[in-house]
């Protein structure tokens, strides 16, 4: 009996693989993953680099942790928000 317990627990270590299988090809590194991604969005967004008080930033990190959504997530937000009590078409495109 004890043997049937240790055998099937082999077989059924075998047949419950839960891993994934392997994909073809060559791994590809964390660097070359980030420049890929980086690729895809710079088709549709554009890079911002600005400056903010040390408080802002603190304070916009508060909020995107409250809100469950990352800093650029909720820049975008900001300025939709922004732009609707302006009265600003935000789908308006300028380059």
């Amino acid at each position: 009996m004890l043997e049937e317990a240790e055998m099937s627990q082999v077989v059924n270590g075998v047949t419950s693989s839960s891993k994934r299988p392997y994909r073809k090809g060559n791994p590809v590194s964390a660097a070359e993953r980030q420049q890929k991604a980086v690729a895809r969005k710079k088709a549709t967004h554009k890079e911002v680099r600005v400056f903010v008080r040390d408080k802002l930033k603190n304070q916009l990190q508060i909020m995107c942790e409250n809100e469950g959504i990352t800093q650029a997530a909720m820049i975008e937000r900001l300025i939709e928000r922004e732009s609707a009590k302006l009265g600003i078409d935000v789908t308006t495109s300028h380059s």
